[in-house]
């Protein structure tokens, strides 16, 4: 089941900041009618103003899917304005990080068909990737719909159940941070080794963006694209020594920080 569906009966989108704006994009681009979809943002931008959606105008009887994009700590005062569509077969697809599959089956009903997202900011260029799982009453029709829905803005993977979400959330979800903060160090680190500030920040960014990139086109292993690069006994493989470090070097440390993350995403969903 693919993207039709929607143009045909219908898409309801509660809240439409950063995430929900990139997903609109991807299905309008993938061709979606404006018309069949239904925003619900109470500070619209500009180009959501403009952009032929039914904004802020009620909802349809029977959409297809209701997507939830707004922040968890709203997602309490802004679940009741779509109640009515709960225990039906309208899909409900949230993108919220921290709310449980059970937490919307209370608010919307049990036997309401809800698949559970998490996808990550690279969404904004067409880059993201998504984990799905749903729930017992998700049709694989409805677990279709809802990659089709997320493949819009980028890859999509299948979860066995909503307890591996945390660690999604740890991994993709988070990991942009990771990635955004490397550039950060490693440009701190090229000044103090005597480059000029926006030097040393202009390399780091063209650097891991250009990794990347390549990491992203080429067949081969991120091992072994990291082996491409070494020579032995090179400069390469003198900082490799520090970094793969087994107790001070990154697997140590992104394992620590990986679990953090999974662990607040577990506090956050009691």
């Amino acid at each position: 089941m693919g993207l039709d569906v929607v143009a045909r009966d219908g898409l309801v989108l509660l809240g439409c900041g950063k995430m929900g704006t990139a997903l609109l994009t991807g299905w309008l681009a993938a061709g979606v009618p404006a018309a069949s979809v239904w925003v619900i943002e109470p500070n619209p931008t500009d180009w959501l103003k403009s952009s032929g959606v039914h904004l802020n105008r009620g909802v349809p009887p029977a959409p297809a899917v209701a997507l939830l994009a707004v922040k968890p700590q709203m997602m309490g005062a802004a679940l009741p304005a779509l109640q009515a569509l709960g225990n039906g077969k309208t899909l409900f697809v949230s993108i919220a990080a921290g709310t449980t599959i059970a937490s919307f089956e209370a608010a919307l009903g049990a036997e309401t068909p809800i698949v559970r997202t998490m996808p990550n900011t690279p969404a904004m260029v067409g880059r993201g990737i998504t984990a799905i799982c749903g729930n017992p009453h998700t049709t694989p029709e409805n677990l279709a719909l809802a990659r089709s829905l997320m493949a819009a803005v980028g890859e999509v993977v299948d979860l066995d159940g909503e307890h591996q979400i945390d660690a999604v959330t740890a991994v993709s979800g988070s990991g942009p941070a990771y990635v955004f903060h490397l550039i950060e160090a490693m440009a701190a680190a090229g000044v103090a080794e005597g480059l000029p500030p926006e030097t040393a920040m202009r390399l780091a960014r063209a650097t891991v963006s250009g990794a990347g990139e390549l990491a992203h086109r080429s067949p081969d292993s991120a091992a072994q694209l990291r082996i491409n690069v070494t020579s032995p006994g090179g400069t390469t493989a003198a900082a490799l020594a520090v970094l793969m470090d087994d107790t001070t070097g990154f697997p140590a440390l992104l394992r620590r920080a990986v679990k953090a993350a999974a662990d607040r995403g577990r506090e956050l969903g009691k």
